[in-house]
Parts: C-alpha cells; structure tokens; sequence
C-alpha cells in the first residue's frame, strides 16, 4: 500500500508530430472551418477550448483576446500568422458571425472527433493538443527562444511547464543542430 502511495510520478512522454505531416493534415482539410480550427492549434499554439470559445470582436488584425484563459487572468494575447488571420475574416465575414457570436459554434467532442479524423488522413492518431504541443516544439526547433515559446506562444506562467511539451530530442536532430552549430 505504501509503495503505491508514494510512487514516484512518471512524467508523460508524447509523440511530437513532424511539420510536414501537421502540414498535410492541415492540407488534406476541405472544409474551411475546420481547416482553420486546425491552424489556430498548430499556428497560434491554442488550447480546442479557447478555439471554439472565439467570437468574431476577439479578432484584431493578427491577435486574438482569449477572454477568461486557463490561467485565470482577465485575457490573453495570440498572435496568429497574416494568412491564417485573412483566412479567419473571410470565413467570419461569408458565415455572417455577428460580433459576440462564436466562430465555430461545435462542442468539444466534435472538435476531438474532427482533429482525430483529419489525422487519420495520413494515418496519424492525432489529439487536440498535440497540435498545441507541435506549435511549441516546432517554435523551439526552429531556433525561436525557449521564453517566447513559454511566454508568448504557450502562454505559461512557468518554463518548466513549457519544457515538459518541448518532447526530446532525436539524434538526427542532435547532429543537425550540431552540424548547424559548428559544421
């Protein structure tokens, strides 16, 4: 009984998705809506809830306001790519979403099943958040600082929340940056 009491805790290991591949699901996407639910996970780094909780007035250019944020601040920032931010009027402008409407007005579990189907596409099992997970690790990988990463794309309080998404590193990818480094 004591053994199972204060057994150490075993940190979760995810598999982190490669660009090109979160890049064909995205592709291989018909439907506009959910091609963009998609893009703003992989994107912009956010949460299937913060997606769907979207109302046409939190759009400003390239920012996004989450209102009411898992971490319990009033708002946050999101800052999105131009194309996915021109995208996302089109779609709020030919839908007709009024301005405190929501933009995608899907449940959780549709959201759930729509990124599991868009990954079975390619033949990937595909989760919500490892689309949130890839845009930190892809971030990362492409030499964008760990703070920013953290601060900015993630929007955690703590690095060391944002350093268990980053995955490890594979030897291919060790040389690579090595070879970059000093090579």
């Amino acid at each position: 009984m004591l053994k199972k009491l204060f057994r150490p805790e075993k940190l979760a290991q995810w598999t982190i998705i490669d660009k090109e591949a979160i890049d064909e699901i995205i592709f291989r996407t018909t439907k506009v809506r959910n091609r963009l639910i998609l893009e703003l996970m992989a994107r912009g780094g956010m949460r299937v809830g913060e997606v769907l909780n979207l109302t046409a007035m939190d759009l400003d250019d390239q920012k996004l306001t989450i209102k009411n944020p898992k971490s319990g601040k009033r708002a946050e920032m999101v800052f999105i790519p131009k194309k996915v931010a021109e995208r996302l009027k089109d779609y709020i402008k030919t839908t007709g979403v009024a301005g405190d409407q929501k933009i995608f007005p899907i449940s959780y579990t549709a959201a759930r099943i729509m990124v599991k189907k868009a990954g079975a596409l390619i033949g990937v099992q595909l989760r919500p958040h490892d689309l949130r997970r890839h845009a930190a690790t892809y971030a990362s990988r492409s030499g964008v600082p760990v703070e920013i990463v953290s601060k900015v794309i993630l929007r955690h309080a703590n690095l060391s929340t944002t350093q268990r998404y980053l995955g490890k590193v594979s030897d291919t990818e060790a040389v690579r940056w090595i070879e970059n480094l000093y090579g």
